[in-house]
């Protein structure tokens, strides 16, 4: 039997106890992560008395209750030994059933922290003003836009959240306000004017090369359907005899040319959306003049696609960025008065726009729009500028007057 170690005061000592020469205790135990660690007291139990001229401390056998009480909650006190990267990869390992697009900013993500040293970095050792460092030193030396930056923070804060929430720290030292720490240097995509809409569409009308993406650009114009939604439309996603769009899913393409059917970008996103008689026109005029292919190109199951490249696959979202790309260079090489940036975004926001401006209810708005939150359907009411104000302003005022003159004549007769 081995021998039972005691104190100076001939008290029993538990195992990973003991006592050094000058009178302090000591406990050695292991961590989660198997990491070799001691713990210090002068006093061996709470009622015991700290020598003279020593600190004051809680005892030993409280820190060791406390330290058994953390291992048995799989809590490690020091945030254990994850790096940045290695937390990084762990939060985005439990993100399944994500969209391709989601995945591949995650790969993003991961490629970029690999290339930093913040990335082999400790977690327990980050501190908030070290994620800014960290933030600022992408935007002023790496020259990384305040976009890439806030996809990288938006992984990076949620994956040390999960840290706080094991109880691996006690802080996230990336919550702040991203505008506070580096400079909102994006590029907002404003609507254009509805003279700048006319002359576009114009334009396109009348271009012999550019004429046959018309009806497309068009519908986008009056519509405000996402480009993706509107590349995955089929011919069962047009109801002629309602007048109705049926949007219920969207088109994409991944890094490796694989092309995919996804659910609309949110809950709300799966709507109808009316056809003016215009829009109607458009449609019929693009189901008349396609050439139906040998194969029918079928994607996770659907067909029709109303839009077929020259490989006969169908068009997606990369296609239509390009016309618009082309089409504005040459116009602004044609005319002195230059087209602002018209992508398929734009045209999504300035019909929001064109139908905020027209007075359009804004939950009406929001369900044509599909978008989720009612906040972002409002957002397109700030944009509006002050001759949109000034105008609403005489409409208002207009209305009330001719009611006060109809009530004067009233009261006259």
């Amino acid at each position: 039997m081995s021998e039972v170690r005691r104190d100076n005061k001939g008290r029993k000592l538990f195992n990973g106890e003991s006592q050094r020469k000058d009178g302090k205790y000591e406990y050695k135990y292991h961590d989660a992560w198997g990491k070799r660690k001691t713990v210090y007291s002068w006093k061996l139990t709470p009622t015991d008395r700290v020598p003279a001229g020593k600190r004051d401390d809680i005892s030993l056998r409280e820190k060791i209750k406390q330290i058994q009480k953390d291992l048995n909650s799989n809590i490690t006190p020091d945030g254990g030994n994850f790096t940045v990267l290695e937390l990084v990869e762990k939060y985005i390992s439990q993100k399944t059933g994500v969209r391709h697009n989601t995945r591949a900013n995650y790969n993003f993500v991961v490629n970029v922290i690999k290339k930093e040293a913040f990335g082999q970095k400790r977690i327990d050792k980050i501190k908030v003003s070290d994620a800014k460092e960290w933030l600022i030193k992408m935007q002023q030396i790496d020259g990384r836009g305040y976009s890439s930056i806030h996809t990288i923070r938006g992984v990076v804060r949620p994956a040390f959240q999960m840290a706080v929430d094991d109880d691996l720290l006690v802080k996230n030292p990336f919550e702040f306000q991203l505008n506070t720490v580096v400079v909102n240097d994006s590029v907002t995509r404003e609507a254009i004017t509805r003279q700048q809409e006319r002359d576009f569409l114009a334009f396109v009308k009348n271009d012999k090369h550019f004429c046959k993406y018309y009806d497309g650009i068009y519908i986008l114009f009056k519509t405000g359907l996402r480009i993706s939604e509107f590349v995955g439309l089929t011919k069962k996603n047009l109801d002629f005899e309602n007048s109705r769009i049926i949007v219920d899913h969207q088109l994409q393409r991944t890094r490796d040319m694989k092309y995919i059917i996804e659910d609309t970008k949110t809950e709300s996103g799966e709507r109808m959306v009316p056809m003016t008689p215009e829009v109607k026109e458009a449609f019929q005029r693009i189901l008349a003049n396609r050439k139906n292919p040998k194969v029918e190109p079928m994607v996770d199951g659907y067909s029709g696609f109303l839009f077929l490249d020259k490989n006969g696959r169908p068009m997606v979202a990369l296609h239509w960025e390009k016309y618009f790309q082309h089409i504005r260079e040459k116009y602004n090489k044609i005319y002195r008065v230059q087209m602002p940036k018209v992508t398929p975004h734009v045209c999504r926001h300035t019909f929001c726009s064109n139908m905020a401006k027209s007075g359009m209810n804004p939950k009406t708005l929001q369900y044509i729009m599909g978008h989720s939150d009612i906040s972002v359907t409002l957002n397109v009411y700030t944009h509006l500028n002050y001759d949109d104000a000034e105008e609403e302003m005489q409409k208002v005022v207009g209305t009330a007057s001719k009611k006060s003159t109809t009530h004067r004549k009233r009261c006259v007769s």
